[in-house]
């Protein structure tokens, strides 16, 4: 199984804030815990234990919650585990996703499972627990019903509005058909197939249907499911409830911190006077009218937090030292650090997500009898194109990089000895025409050139399209599916065994 490793700063995909994270940028440290490094988990640890989190309701809800799953020993443990004071937990979370989304989703759980294990060599004295943050209370449904396979969109057609958690699942045995029709008889196609009926037919609402689908998938791992949306675990969240609501005694913190984020980085959140939606079971509204004291103490559980104090409310009811998410996510996070500390909550090391580009033997060969390494892949198709061509001494004859070295000499040469800025503006636009047109002359040469080797064009073409869809990262846009159709569960241990959730690297994995 061949793994390559390219660090996230040699590809285009990230933004600046999470690399200057990855390289512990001191511009960050307001806006953080701890760095993601192994030794920082024991301060991490001693500050989560000085933190009061009511364990036995914890448990209790989870028991509850998951009662309905054929739990796995390991997460059995987990759950009953999380009483005691020296266990944590590290959270990843997503949307309840159709058949499981796009493939990051399953990247978020393996990089949370591996964090665990991790932590349990260096940590020993302590348990540690990965737990998946179902977001039930979203209510854009339009974002989680549907998957792409094999270059086909399966979609659940669905009319209904609110909570995407309470949504009934009418209409899903026609997609369920659809899936079936494309699965055909690849291996593992017949088991895949019965989970996923098993969790949408055999259930009434998406939250129902994906906690058991997550649960067959990994409970192996010890991974434990919770659902936010719960009037006891609300209950704990009531004073930040009324905070919010009633006092609006948030939003100067988080803008506070998120105009000082801004001064170097793009914030991720818009920040509203009031953070939390209320439910019913229709709909997730805006607060604009007067809501009660009273109201919020009886019935705590229709109020949703959104984006912003969402982690807030998972620091309240967890144990947590960890987050495990996307860089989208670290970047709201980051917006979150003063609230916190006025909350005198602790705030969890953040991580970022492994990613991974899947390759099959036949694409890693089309790639090298290309000539191309395998990291260049990631280059725009007109960079690979131009590369295929130099790389072949195609137009090495035409090259002009020399030529416009030259031309930079002399009019460098030139404006020495020129003062006038005016001048010197008209020279410098002088030059770029030149450069222009040198340019111009190469790229007509490449584009002949193209034409010529049409068939190695349309490879290249083929390929990149085949590997990142749309110009999006294949994590992003495909399905776990095609993988699993051939790997089994042996697919989530591939992936384990290759993801290092504390150094991150982009992985191309040949699988």
């Amino acid at each position: 199984m061949l793994s390559h490793k390219i660090p996230y700063q040699r590809i285009n995909n990230f933004s600046k804030l999470v690399l200057d994270y990855l390289n512990h940028d001191e511009k960050l440290t307001p806006f953080i815990n701890h760095f993601p490094e192994i030794e920082n988990f024991a301060k991490q640890i001693l500050e989560k234990k000085d933190h009061i989190v009511d364990r036995n309701l914890l448990v209790d809800v989870l028991k509850r919650q998951n009662s309905s799953l054929t739990l796995s020993k390991k997460t059995k443990d987990n759950i009953d585990l999380l009483a005691s004071d020296n266990s944590f937990t590290v959270v990843t979370g997503h949307q309840l996703c159709l058949f499981t989304g796009p493939l990051y989703f399953i990247y978020k759980i393996i990089s949370t499972i591996k964090l665990c294990e991790q932590l349990a060599k260096k940590y020993s004295a302590n348990n540690f627990i990965p737990v998946f943050w179902m977001a039930s209370e979203d209510h854009d449904l339009q974002e989680v019903n549907h998957i792409h396979l094999f270059g086909k969109k399966i979609k659940w057609k669905s009319t209904l509005n609110g909570p995407v958690g309470k949504i009934s699942l009418d209409g899903i045995q026609n997609t369920i058909l659809e899936l079936k029709s494309s699965l055909g008889s690849h291996p593992n196609a017949s088991k895949l197939l019965s989970l996923f009926e098993q969790s949408y037919i055999g259930h009434n609402n998406l939250t129902d249907a994906t906690r058991f689908l997550i649960n067959e998938l990994f409970s192996d791992y010890g991974l434990v499911i919770i659902d936010p949306d719960d009037k006891d675990l609300k209950r704990k969240f009531i004073p930040q409830i009324k905070k919010d609501i009633l006092q609006r005694g948030f939003v100067s913190k988080i803008k506070d911190c998120s105009n000082s984020l801004a001064k170097n980085y793009k914030a991720q959140a818009f920040v509203r006077d009031i953070n939390f939606f209320k439910l019913s079971r229709n709909k997730r509204e805006l607060i604009v009218g007067d809501i009660s004291c009273k109201e919020i103490e009886e019935y705590p559980h229709i109020f949703s937090p959104n984006v912003l104090l969402r982690p807030l409310y998972q620091e309240v009811i967890l144990p947590n030292i960890a987050y495990v998410g996307g860089g989208a996510e670290i970047s709201y996070w980051m917006q979150l650090k003063s609230t916190f500390v006025q909350e005198k909550i602790p705030f969890p090391i953040l991580i970022l997500r492994n990613s991974a580009l899947l390759v099959n033997e036949q694409q890693e060969f089309r790639i090298d009898k290309l000539g191309f390494a395998l990291e260049d892949i990631f280059l725009s198709i007109d960079k690979l194109n131009k590369k295929y061509i130099f790389n072949n001494n195609l137009i090495s004859n035409i090259s002009l990089e020399h030529e416009k070295n030259n031309l930079n000499l002399l009019y460098q040469s030139i404006l020495s000895k020129v003062s006038d800025v005016s001048f010197q503006n008209s020279i410098k636009a002088q030059l770029n025409k030149q450069i222009a047109f040198f340019d111009a002359i190469e790229e007509k040469t490449i584009r002949l050139e193209k034409k010529k080797n049409k068939a190695a064009i349309r490879q290249i073409q083929k390929i990149k399209n085949t590997l990142f869809p749309y110009n999006s990262l294949q994590e992003r846009y495909d399905n776990f599916i095609p993988y699993y159709l051939n790997y089994g569960d042996n697919l989530f241990k591939i992936l384990k065994n290759n993801f290092d959730p504390l150094h991150p690297n982009f992985v191309i994995l040949r699988i």
